[in-house]
């Protein structure tokens, strides 16, 4: 069981670094792109609301 527990962790922590690293590219300070990649906010509304004007932390509030 211990090997398929691993691969399953693995690829949720590469989804999580991925999430991570394209909410550091729009913009968001580590520590709210940190919850937000770890949450189950929509990664592309995330993007998008800070696209349309709204500030970082706003928008995090609105996704958590």
């Amino acid at each position: 069981m211990t090997q398929i527990a691993e691969p399953e962790q693995s690829e949720r922590s590469k989804v999580q670094s991925w999430r991570l690293h394209v909410l550091i590219e729009a913009g968001y300070p580590l520590s709210l792109a940190e919850k937000l990649a770890d949450s189950e906010a929509d990664l592309h509304h995330a993007v998008e609301l800070v696209l349309s004007g709204c500030g970082h932390e706003t928008a995090a509030r609105i996704l958590l």
